[in-house]
């Protein structure tokens, strides 16, 4: 499970790498200011939850593999195709029906960092 999130989290920040420059290359001059933003608020998101899926896999390399963390990386994972997904919708559509999907993900992300807590104060047995 390590690896497959370690992947997974590379994976996902090339895209993000490749998505930042399609907002600030292309899509900066075809959207207005206000999408921009909302735009990049998507970018950040994911970065950050990129580098959080590779925290999780780094830490079953530490730790050892549990159920916590593995749920926390995969939330990370739902978190940035839901939270950030949206907002690139959003922002690049201008349809607001993509919305209300942008808080689904914010909550995959917020359990994704109490099951990463749990992790970090479980005892060792």
């Amino acid at each position: 499970m390590q690896r497959k999130i370690a992947v997974t989290a590379c994976i996902t920040a090339l895209v993000g790498v490749a998505l930042g420059a399609f907002g600030s290359h292309i899509l900066g001059s075809r959207i207005g200011e206000d999408s921009l933003k909302t735009f990049q608020t998507g970018i950040q998101y994911h970065f950050i939850h990129a580098l959080a899926m590779l925290i999780v896999a780094i830490a079953m390399g530490v730790w050892g593999e549990s159920r916590r963390l593995a749920w926390a990386g995969w939330l990370f994972f739902v978190g940035i195709l839901m939270f950030s997904g949206s907002l690139y919708l959003l922002s690049v559509t201008g349809l607001k029906i993509f919305g209300p999907i942008t808080p689904l993900g914010g909550l995959a992300f917020m359990a994704g960092w109490i099951l990463l807590a749990l992790a970090a104060g479980r005892k060792a047995r």
